[in-house]
This record gives structure tokens, sequence and C-alpha cells, in this order.
């Protein structure tokens, strides 16, 4: 898998996740207590750790795509 490929599986994970925590559902769930709370910020933070490691990523494609531009 390509670096660019791999970002865009994160990426994709980020915006299903995310959308599950919009989902009215999913809050309808934490606001029922039908699930443990903690739960909302544990997706919470899982969101901010892919952010963190698309960063990361990012910046390995940036370098490549800015290598093959120079080629």
């Amino acid at each position: 898998m390509s670096p660019i490929e791999i970002l865009q599986e994160f990426n994709s994970c980020y915006l299903k996740i995310q959308a599950i925590v919009q989902d009215e559902n999913w809050r309808k769930l934490i606001a029922d207590k039908k699930i443990d709370p903690e739960a909302a910020t544990h997706l919470g933070d899982t969101l901010h750790y892919l952010a963190e490691v698309m960063g990361c990523v990012e910046e390995i494609v940036e370098v490549k795509f800015n290598q093959e531009a120079e080629v």
C-alpha cells in the first residue's frame, strides 16, 4: 500500500467515525445512558489520534509528491 493509499484509508475511517459521532442514534444512546458515556470520549480520542496520524502520513505524501515533481 502506498503512502497516499494509506492516507486515503485513514481519511475514510475518519469520515466514517465522524459520521457516527454526529449521528442522532449515537447521541441518543449516550444521552439515554444505554452505553458507557466514556464511549463518547473514546470516540473523540479516536478522531483526534486519527487526525494526528493523517498529519504524519501527509508529510510523507507531500515529500514524495515534491520529489516526483522535481524529476
